[in-house]
Protein backbone atom coordinates (compact mmCIF):
# COMPACT_ATOMS: atom_id res chain seq x y z
CA UNK A 1 0.00 0.00 0.00
CA UNK A 2 1.32 3.31 -1.07
CA UNK A 3 1.50 6.29 1.96
CA UNK A 4 -1.10 8.02 -0.22
CA UNK A 5 -3.42 5.06 0.61
CA UNK A 6 -2.18 5.14 4.14
CA UNK A 7 -3.11 8.56 4.59
CA UNK A 8 -6.14 8.16 3.24
CA UNK A 9 -7.35 5.32 5.17
CA UNK A 10 -6.07 7.05 8.35
CA UNK A 11 -8.21 10.85 7.32
CA UNK A 12 -11.51 8.44 6.65
CA UNK A 13 -11.09 6.37 10.03
CA UNK A 14 -10.64 9.90 12.03
CA UNK A 15 -12.97 11.64 10.41
CA UNK A 16 -15.38 8.67 11.18
CA UNK A 17 -14.57 8.00 14.82
CA UNK A 18 -16.96 10.63 16.33
CA UNK A 19 -19.73 9.72 14.21
CA UNK A 20 -19.79 6.09 14.91
CA UNK A 21 -19.62 6.54 18.56
CA UNK A 22 -22.08 9.66 18.91
CA UNK A 23 -25.27 7.82 19.01
CA UNK A 24 -23.57 6.00 22.49
CA UNK A 25 -23.03 9.90 23.69
CA UNK A 26 -26.66 10.70 22.71
CA UNK A 27 -27.91 7.32 24.84
CA UNK A 28 -25.10 8.27 27.52
CA UNK A 29 -26.43 11.63 27.69
CA UNK A 30 -30.33 10.10 28.25
CA UNK A 31 -29.57 8.07 30.39
CA UNK A 32 -27.86 10.34 33.08
CA UNK A 33 -30.76 12.79 32.24
CA UNK A 34 -33.54 9.90 33.63
CA UNK A 35 -31.43 8.91 36.48
CA UNK A 36 -31.42 12.88 37.47
CA UNK A 37 -34.96 12.77 37.10
CA UNK A 38 -35.89 9.77 39.21
CA UNK A 39 -33.49 11.26 42.54
CA UNK A 40 -34.63 14.67 41.53
CA UNK A 41 -38.58 12.96 41.95
CA UNK A 42 -36.97 10.79 45.04
CA UNK A 43 -35.67 14.13 46.53
CA UNK A 44 -38.92 16.35 46.37
CA UNK A 45 -41.06 13.68 47.32
CA UNK A 46 -43.17 13.55 43.85
CA UNK A 47 -41.75 9.20 43.86
CA UNK A 48 -42.56 7.39 46.60
CA UNK A 49 -39.90 4.73 47.58
CA UNK A 50 -41.61 2.09 45.61
CA UNK A 51 -42.40 4.26 42.53
CA UNK A 52 -38.40 4.89 42.63
CA UNK A 53 -37.40 1.75 42.76
CA UNK A 54 -39.49 0.22 39.77
CA UNK A 55 -37.93 2.99 37.89
CA UNK A 56 -34.42 2.32 38.81
CA UNK A 57 -35.25 -0.83 37.67
CA UNK A 58 -36.68 -0.25 34.51
CA UNK A 59 -33.46 2.00 34.09
CA UNK A 60 -30.92 -0.90 34.76
CA UNK A 61 -32.86 -3.13 31.99
CA UNK A 62 -31.96 -0.23 29.72
CA UNK A 63 -28.44 -0.14 31.06
CA UNK A 64 -28.18 -4.40 30.24
CA UNK A 65 -29.44 -3.78 26.79
CA UNK A 66 -27.52 -1.23 25.97
CA UNK A 67 -24.28 -3.27 27.14
CA UNK A 68 -25.95 -6.58 25.18
CA UNK A 69 -25.38 -4.34 22.17
CA UNK A 70 -22.28 -3.21 22.44
CA UNK A 71 -20.99 -6.62 23.36
CA UNK A 72 -20.19 -7.47 19.59
CA UNK A 73 -18.13 -4.00 19.32
CA UNK A 74 -21.22 -2.74 17.25
CA UNK A 75 -24.79 -1.23 18.10
CA UNK A 76 -26.78 -2.17 14.88
CA UNK A 77 -30.04 0.41 13.93
CA UNK A 78 -32.72 -2.34 15.20
CA UNK A 79 -30.32 -2.62 18.78
CA UNK A 80 -30.01 1.21 18.94
CA UNK A 81 -34.17 1.65 17.60
CA UNK A 82 -35.29 -0.93 20.34
CA UNK A 83 -32.85 0.95 23.11
CA UNK A 84 -34.45 4.56 21.69
CA UNK A 85 -38.14 2.78 22.14
CA UNK A 86 -37.29 1.45 26.02
CA UNK A 87 -36.12 4.91 26.64
CA UNK A 88 -39.25 6.76 25.24
CA UNK A 89 -41.18 4.54 27.68
CA UNK A 90 -38.96 4.80 30.72
CA UNK A 91 -39.43 8.28 30.54
CA UNK A 92 -43.64 8.41 29.72
CA UNK A 93 -43.11 6.07 33.17
CA UNK A 94 -40.90 8.73 35.26
CA UNK A 95 -43.72 11.51 34.17
CA UNK A 96 -46.61 9.32 35.08
CA UNK A 97 -45.57 8.50 38.67
CA UNK A 98 -44.09 11.87 39.09
CA UNK A 99 -47.20 13.31 38.40
CA UNK A 100 -49.47 10.73 39.66
CA UNK A 101 -50.29 12.53 43.10
CA UNK A 102 -48.75 9.55 45.18
CA UNK A 103 -46.47 11.52 47.92
CA UNK A 104 -43.98 9.49 50.16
Amino acid sequence: MSHRHLLAAAAIALAAGPALAQGSFRQDARDAAQEARIRQGEASGSLTPMEAMKLQRGHDRIRREERLAHADGRMTPRERAHIRAMQDREDAAISRMKRDGEVR
